[in-house]
This record gives C-alpha cells, sequence and structure tokens, in this order.
C-alpha cells in the first residue's frame, strides 16, 4: 500500500477583489473569490522522513503574500485543492500517484 503523510493549508480571501493563488512548484494559478476560502492539500511519500525543499527544513509548505496575490509553495509529490470539508474543488491533481485521485491509495487511520 502507498501511505503518505499529507499537510493541509487554508488560505481565506478576506478582500474584495478577487486574490490571486499560485501553487509552486507547479505554477499552477487558482482565483479566490471575495470572502472565499480553498485549501492546500499536499501529499509526501511516507518512506521520505521529512518535507524537502523548504528554506526552513521540515515544512510542507512556504508562504509568500503581496497585497492581491498569494505563492504558495507545496513540498510534497503533488497537490490539490478542496473546500473545508475535503471536497476536491478541481478535477486536477498534480504529481503521479496522488492519493486525491486514487481512494485506494490512502492511509486507514
Amino acid at each position: 500500500m502507498f501511505a503518505v503523510k499529507s499537510a493541509r493549508l487554508v488560505i481565506s480571501n478576506d478582500g474584495e477583489e478577487l486574490l490571486e493563488l499560485t501553487v509552486e512548484p507547479w505554477a499552477d494559478i487558482h482565483r479566490i473569490p471575495p470572502k472565499g476560502t480553498c485549501v492546500v492539500v499536499t501529499h509526501s511519500p511516507a518512506e521520505e522522513d521529512a518535507w524537502g525543499g523548504t528554506s526552513y527544513g521540515d515544512e510542507p509548505f512556504e508562504v509568500e503574500h503581496r497585497p492581491d496575490s498569494v505563492t504558495v509553495w507545496a513540498n510534497g509529490h503533488c497537490f490539490h485543492l478542496s473546500d473545508r470539508e475535503g471536497n476536491l474543488i478541481e478535477e486536477g491533481a498534480y504529481g503521479g500517484g496522488c492519493p486525491a485521485r486514487n481512494p485506494a491509495t490512502r492511509r486507514r487511520s
């Protein structure tokens, strides 16, 4: 079985205009409507003890904020967006073998 660890990062737009959300390293761009919220979810294989790719070590995300946009560096092997209840916002998820695409690969608790 493909066991993973997962991390979630809630991004909310409390502004009056669309907020641009860029998820790196995929350069994937989404727009969050005013008063809207989405959750960036990333997954890392269990055999990896740490999240790679961060400036500070073992962090699943890094965030850069500007007045009209947010860039999230997701340091797992894939990512997808969901609402607070866990429903996928978009069908697409990046990176092969993403547990969000194949429920049979999810770790059972």
